[in-house]
């Protein structure tokens, strides 16, 4: 579904489910995009950072968007993560993320090395220049290690080089200094960049981040309760504040299954993402709970956690 209008709505990272090898389980990532597109969102990031991408061979990288996408069918936008150190390695992804059917973009600031605001902006107009489709800036610094400032962000979308920004940089008063800039929450469409999407990646604050005016929400949890996410978007679209408040302080119980796994034993983001995909094994959406090597794996005690938060939460496990 080519993006015609700006992104709104519920758009998760999409896991990348995997086989005991190591290997992409497609039948499951199938499965999964059904059971993202049955909670009613509004679009699909495959290749983010809740996808593993940085674990992936370019191989894998392309079995999974390619199955995503031929699973989507059109019905919603596509995201594909394009995200690389450099500018060449980028835009080789770029490439073949156009060539796979992806309808758009999501790149972050070049990595490893330091890198200047003119060198940052350099790069994603060189991404846009090469590859025609919507690029979605990503601002995730504590990977990256390098902020998108608002200044930054709006020269890029007042130029017409990004279309929307995924703001997964934690840092909620530079966000609001952008949406400020942007118009604010009753202004948007007299802004510098009308067609421009600010989406957060902040899944605990999502009711705040809407009453503040974005456009949407990437929530990794959004693997595990889809229709929660879309509900809690609906409510703040009506304006009613208290549902929306209930429905994030419950996502918020839930949540709490990322830090299952003993910090003592293993980093957060094996826990993280070893509680989504234990989650969606115990819903009988994927087949194995596997994350990537050399990520540690969740051991019996942390599973059962997730299956608590799982039914604390109103969903019921299957296995």
């Amino acid at each position: 579904m080519p993006l015609t209008a700006p992104l709104r709505g519920v758009v998760p990272p999409v896991c990348t489910p995997l086989d005991a090898h190591g290997e992409v389980d497609t039948a499951s990532l199938a499965r999964l995009a059904e059971h993202l597109l049955g909670g009613g969102v509004h679009g699909l990031f495959a290749l983010g950072s809740t996808s593993e991408v940085a674990y992936l061979t370019d191989e894998q990288r392309g079995a999974a968007l390619e199955t995503v996408v031929n699973a989507v069918d059109g019905r919603v936008p596509v995201l594909a993560g394009v995200i690389d150190t450099t500018t060449p390695r980028v835009l080789d992804h770029a490439r073949e993320a156009a060539r796979l059917g992806a309808d758009a973009l999501v790149v972050t600031a070049p990595f490893y090395t330091r890198t200047h605001p003119r060198e940052i902006a350099d790069h994603f107009r060189r991404v846009r220049q090469t590859v025609d489709l919507p690029l979605f800036a990503y601002d995730l610094p504590v990977s990256v290690h390098s902020k998108l400032s608002p200044a930054l962000i709006l020269e890029l979308a007042a130029d017409g080089t990004l279309a929307g920004l995924k703001d997964s940089s934690g840092d909620e008063g530079s966000l609001r200094r952008l949406l400020v800039a942007l118009g604010g929450r009753q202004g948007r469409a007299e802004g510098p960049a009308p067609a421009f999407s600010v989406l957060t990646g902040s899944e605990l604050t999502v009711d705040a981040a809407l009453l503040a005016g974005v456009d949407g929400v990437v929530p990794g949890l959004g693997n595990v309760d889809p229709a929660g996410y879309v509900r809690l978007y609906e409510a703040a679209g009506a304006s009613d504040w208290p549902q929306a408040a209930r429905e994030q302080e419950r996502l918020a119980g839930l949540f709490a299954m990322v830090d299952a796994g003993p910090e003592a034993e293993m980093g957060r983001s094996s826990s993280a993402l070893g509680a989504f995909k234990a989650a969606l094994r115990l819903l009988g959406v994927i087949d194995c709970g596997d994350t990537a090597f050399p990520q540690i794996q969740l051991g019996a005690a942390p599973v059962a956690e997730v299956d608590a938060r799982l039914r604390a939460a109103g969903l019921t496990p299957v296995r």
